[in-house]
């Protein structure tokens, strides 16, 4: 007879057996299955309703979804907001899109500090399928911007460039963060 833990406690223990190789690949491959639901959500609303629905229910899930990731992570590292540029640095290095796209920030100082997206999975997986970018700006604007004011709400958001405006090939969309006064 098959036991189910209340809570996920059977799921937790059987983690602390585990090798630190076999808990990144299972991090790094809970990411994946996270942005492949993510994908898959977006694209049955887009089927079912278009791009414009798809878009606007994104924006509002990511609205939510972005708080609670930043106000995870700073439970985690112990970060109270209010910490600033260097607090949102360390921040976007713990998301999960920081588990399997290749992004950095620069230019960092006390006050400003410019994120750029790399390589993203999505957008690298629509090229090698023939498709334009995914037009994820609108999303974008609430999705760093939203977790930037949780990090710190005296920090701005402002896009650089994120389709479906033009970007270099260097990398896919470019995020300024300012330090208000």
């Amino acid at each position: 007879m098959l036991k189910v833990a209340r809570g996920g406690d059977e799921g937790i223990s059987l983690l602390y057996n585990l090798s630190k190789e076999e808990l990144v690949r299972i991090i790094v491959d809970d990411a994946k299955n996270w942005l492949a639901h993510d994908g898959l959500w977006f694209q049955a609303i887009e089927r079912r309703y278009g791009m414009g629905a798809a878009v606007d229910a994104d924006i509002e899930a990511w609205r939510y979804f972005t708080v609670i990731e930043a106000k995870r992570i700073m439970a985690r590292l112990g970060m109270q907001p209010g910490g600033g540029i260097g607090a949102l640095a360390e921040c976007l290095k713990q998301r999960f899109y920081a588990r399997i796209n290749l992004q950095e920030c620069i230019e960092v100082t006390a006050n400003r500090m410019v994120f750029r997206m790399l390589d993203c999975r999505v957008q690298s997986a629509r090229k090698r399928k023939g498709l334009p970018d995914h037009p994820c700006k609108s999303v974008g604007i609430v999705e760093y911007g939203e977790f930037a004011k949780t990090i710190d709400p005296r920090i701005t958001t402002r896009c650089i460039a994120c389709p479906p405006d033009p970007h270099p090939e260097d990398f896919c969309c470019a995020w300024e963060f300012i330090l208000q006064d």
